[in-house]
């Protein structure tokens, strides 16, 4: 299409793909019959997709948090089917099959709607063996000198770091881990140091194999965020999960 119209409609970026001036524009034009042929197709098929919410978060999150306490949702809105995929890609909510989406981040996705969630707090963690051999650790500068273990989209550290306008650089070097426990398990072998929840390390730091050598004040913009387009979020559906996942977020964070 764009070389028919001889218009670049989209532009990738870290979010996923975005509209440029000429395919919002175009999208436009043609949003409302598009609207008009799902509706009809929901009608002949007997479905009804706007009350269908396909949600992609990290498996951690969904397994420790959400996936507890959905059976609240359903139970007060049995009319609403919820999806709940689990993995750590970028999402483009342009082009694939998901609604929404929980990441943690700064809250910073361009084009999209962000909702604040809650803040856990992560804690640095390393084997005591591992600091036995290096320089004492007194700021999250002194961290950064040692090996790190990162996140899978090795994005955790960076962001701490802005977040707490650390002006330190941060290295990609060192391994990767899509799971809190795998991150875990690689402080306690003393491969670095690594930023995971108290709930994966706390059996671990009473047991003396990790320790946390920096106490942080956590920065509350580093948190998770419920995300999504801004016309997703005006269907019927999707502000109730909002309204619902923002008041268990509450509750959460009041504890």
């Amino acid at each position: 299409m764009e070389a028919q119209l001889q218009r670049r409609l989209l532009d990738r970026s870290r979010s996923g793909l975005e509209l440029t001036r000429s395919g919002a524009k175009l999208f436009g034009a043609i949003a409302g019959p598009l609207d008009k042929v799902s509706a009809g197709y929901a009608a002949v098929s007997g479905g009804d997709d706007s009350k269908r919410i396909t949600i992609n978060t990290v498996p951690s999150f969904a397994a420790s948090w959400l996936v507890p306490r959905l059976g609240s949702f359903t139970e007060a809105h049995p009319d609403i089917a919820i999806a709940i995929e689990t993995d750590t890609r970028v999402v483009d909510l342009a082009a694939d099959p998901v609604d929404l989406v929980i990441r943690h981040g700064l809250g910073r996705w361009d084009g999209l709607t962000c909702h604040w969630l809650m803040a856990p707090e992560l804690v640095v963690v390393a084997s005591p063996k591992l600091l036995a051999k290096g320089l004492p650790i007194a700021t999250l500068g002194d961290c950064l000198r040692y090996p790190l273990i990162h996140d899978i989209e090795r994005r955790d550290w960076h962001l701490l770091c802005e977040a707490l306008r650390t002006k330190s650089a941060v290295t990609d070097a060192g391994p990767a881990y899509a799971d809190d426990h795998l991150l875990v398990r690689a402080a306690v072998a003393g491969q670095g140091l690594a930023l995971v929840s108290t709930a994966y390390a706390n059996s671990e730091i009473e047991a003396g194999r990790l320790v946390t050598p920096l106490d942080i004040r956590w920065p509350t913009k580093f948190a998770y965020y419920l995300v999504g387009a801004p016309k997703t979020f005006r269907r019927a559906a999707v502000k109730r999960f909002k309204d619902w996942i923002l008041s268990e977020a509450k509750c959460e964070s009041e504890k």
